[in-house]
């Protein structure tokens, strides 16, 4: 599940940058299916992926960590 949302992310962030999947990861110096399977929450990225990701996006790490539905205060 936590890989789901680190993909989802990457992939959102990836799209909005104007990469395609396959120039993203060329870019990165990983294969498409490894790309793929980040993004997709079948492989958990290692902390120097995201490193990667994050320069090569031009966005700071911390912009990358999913948000935590627990995080929202039900209080009114």
């Amino acid at each position: 599940m936590e890989a789901e949302k680190w993909g989802r992310r990457i992939r959102a962030f990836r799209k909005l940058k104007g990469y395609t999947q396959e120039g993203f990861a060329k870019e990165l110096g990983v294969s498409v299916s490894i790309l793929g399977e980040v993004e997709r929450g079948n492989r958990m990225p290692s902390k120097d992926f995201l490193e990667q990701v994050a320069a090569l996006l031009n966005i700071h790490i911390d912009e990358l960590i999913p948000p935590e539905e627990n995080d929202i205060d039900p209080s009114p």
